[in-house]
């Protein structure tokens, strides 16, 4: 298959709702075009007030960036300046020189069907087509694709123009090259591209569902509130987890500590909590991380102090940025005199009460 070596900019979204906006504004904020294609078939007042309300939406997203001091007024204006709304007949002008188009329509086969069907008798033969499903595997939709090499999945974290993230699923007949562009033109974005196989829940979706359930039975059990729950997560395990990794913080920690952890919790809720397989075949082969110089990632070469600093600086600026970190406070010198708190740890307190 030919792909073209020059990157794209102009870039075009089958699908104009939240997700298709927010792919819009990513790639505007990035300085490309985008052609915003509204797929569902309306009458000409309803085109045109739902091609109102969505650049609206997109609008009201940059006034919000500008209220943060991410970007100023007039590069607000300039970046929605970049993003076209337009119906399926305006659509089909542009299309046939379309190199990057990603598929935006709700979540069902029937819709996904005719969407590709549609798109793929007016897109040239070299166009990549990225599905933004988060249900239906690669596998699932390549079929459904003239020219399936040039197919891949692209899942990305709501909100989109916001999130670093998006996951890419590629087939066995996908083409490597049109991988290497799509996660080229992601960069260009600001995202980060990761690559996983077709497998159901991808990366995130899939860890944050267990979680959330085990939160979610932690109250049916009445093992803490919703609040101090919440609390544990925001200030606790979400911390750390934004500067290691969960398999690098297996590492940092040791498997050891996962592995005997996870057998009493096994013992005492359920086999939910067993530890997998790799986590025992590790402990059997001494791969314990950062200690025995080797785990899930190898360490050998590594100048493990100041690795172990660095991320310790990182986590120390996240803190700071959050205002989460303790001061340093000189003694007391008050008996009724109370300690600084965290302003998280100071609001829920008051709601508490």
């Amino acid at each position: 298959m030919t792909t073209r070596a020059a990157q794209p900019n102009h870039v075009h979204v089958l699908g104009a709702g939240r997700m298709g906006q927010g792919i819009a504004l990513a790639f505007a904020f990035a300085g490309l075009r985008v052609t915003l294609i509204d797929f569902k078939q309306r009458d000409d007042a309803a085109r045109a007030a739902f091609a109102k309300g969505a650049l609206g939406e997109i609008e009201r997203q940059l006034r919000s960036l500008v209220e943060f001091g991410r970007l100023d007024a007039a590069q607000a204006a300039d970046t929605l300046a970049r993003v076209e709304v337009v119906d399926r007949r305006r659509a089909e002008a542009g299309l046939a020189d379309c190199e990057v188009v990603f598929e935006a329509v709700p979540e069902v086969m029937d819709a996904k069907r005719d969407a590709f069907a549609w798109l793929c008798e007016r897109v040239g033969s070299t166009a990549t087509i990225a599905s933004t499903t988060s249900t239906f595997l690669v596998t699932d939709l390549h079929e459904l694709v003239t020219q399936p090499q040039r197919f891949i999945n692209a899942h990305w974290l709501n909100p989109a123009h916001l999130m670093p993230l998006v996951e890419i699923s590629r087939s066995e007949i996908t083409d490597p090259a049109v991988v290497a562009r799509l996660k080229e033109l992601l960069r260009r974005a600001g995202k980060a591209p990761v690559e996983c196989a077709p497998a159901a829940g991808y990366i995130v979706p899939r860890l944050q569902a267990l979680v959330m359930n085990e939160a979610a039975r932690m109250v049916e059990e009445g093992v803490a509130s919703v609040e101090d729950i919440d609390t544990a997560v925001r200030t606790g395990f979400g911390l750390r987890f934004s500067v290691l990794g969960l398999l690098e913080f297996i590492d940092w920690g040791g498997c050891d500590i996962l592995y005997y952890a996870s057998r009493y919790l096994a013992g005492e809720i359920g086999p939910r909590f067993e530890p997998a397989a790799i986590v025992s075949q590790n402990m059997e082969q001494g791969r314990d991380g950062i200690r025995t110089g080797e785990g899930f990632y190898d360490y050998a070469g590594v100048d493990v102090p100041a690795y172990v600093k660095r991320r310790l600086g990182e986590f120390g600026g996240l803190l700071d940025h959050l205002e989460l970190a303790p001061r340093y406070q000189s003694a007391l010198t008050h008996r009724d005199a109370t300690p600084r708190c965290c302003p998280a740890a100071a609001t829920n307190a008051s709601r508490s009460r």
